[in-house]
């Protein structure tokens, strides 16, 4: 019990010491002037380039998708995250070592043993296939779609939306890509920060209100177009759970025929069947999946 304990006080005060450093101290592989940075950069394209010419620049909920956007990429962590991480990772590595084993025992890659560019790439493309797995079983386990109808309840798409969702779906995704990192152990700090701030990017490019969809490219990466049919209020007869799960990468949905575009998606309602009766306020989406009764 006192391992634990010191895990939730060193959690708290190392993340919370980081955090002032993020902010008082630029650099290069700095999140939070990082996210500031993406999210102009993007909301500037969306300004000069708009596909939905008719949106307001303070679309419907900008400022609450601005809220989550750093709720969710920094308090979350202070809050939740970081002690339920370091918790969970030492109560796997006590469980193993029950069995005399550790996580390096399963480690079936090294990144360091293979050059910069593949094993960025390894790492890039484990981390974007296990969370494309987990995005689709955010939309079959009712349970969990009851989380992730906060993201899914944007009317009007816009970068900052990339980051609208309960606090709940961080804690899914993490939990299910640790063991899968920890086969193909090796990625530095710099490995992370990189793959981070490109799966950040095109996130944000992805919500944008932006017609892009990258030519061929489109068949390798998310897009604007794609991802608005995610989105869509009304799902094609042939599913029910949802098209295009992909994050930062449109192939897997192409390999495992879950890619959904039929023709310009523009205008298409977004949001879920009953969303009208969603909240409208970030407390009380916060707690909605807690209060609603579990619905497929």
């Amino acid at each position: 019990m006192e391992k634990y304990q010191d895990i939730f006080r060193d959690s708290y005060t190392g993340y919370f010491n980081y955090l002032i450093d993020e902010i008082s101290r630029f650099h290069w592989e700095n999140y939070f002037y990082g996210l500031i940075i993406v999210s102009l950069v993007v909301w500037s394209l969306e300004l000069l380039f708009p596909w939905r010419k008719n949106q307001k620049i303070f679309r419907k909920d900008f400022w609450l998708d601005t809220f989550y956007m750093f709720f969710n990429f920094f308090l979350l962590n202070l809050i939740v995250l970081i002690f339920l991480s370091n918790t969970a990772e030492a109560i796997f590595n006590d469980a193993l070592g029950f069995f005399g084993v550790t996580v390096s025992d399963f480690q079936l890659v090294d990144l360091n043993v293979l050059p910069f560019g593949l094993g960025l790439i390894l790492f890039f493309l484990v981390s974007d296939f296990v969370q494309w797995n987990t995005h689709r079983l955010l939309h079959r386990v009712p349970f969990l779609w009851n989380f992730h109808k906060v993201h899914h309840s944007v009317k009007e798409m816009g970068y900052a939306a990339h980051l609208r969702y309960h606090w709940m779906e961080p804690v899914v995704y993490k939990s299910i890509l640790y063991i899968p990192l920890a086969i193909i152990g090796g990625f530095t700090v710099q490995d992370v920060a990189i793959v981070h701030f490109t799966a950040l990017t095109i996130g944000h490019l992805n919500h944008a209100n932006l017609g892009w969809d990258y030519g061929f490219l489109k068949y390798i990466f998310n897009n604007p177009k794609m991802h608005i049919w995610h989105h869509a209020k009304i799902l094609p007869k042939h599913t029910k759970y949802g098209v295009n799960y992909g994050l930062s990468l449109s192939i897997w949905d192409y390999l495992f025929r879950t890619s959904h575009v039929p023709h310009n998606g523009r205008d298409i309602e977004l949001g879920f069947a009953g969303d009208e009766s969603f909240p409208k306020g970030f407390f009380q989406q916060e707690i909605y999946p807690l209060k609603s009764k579990t619905k497929s």
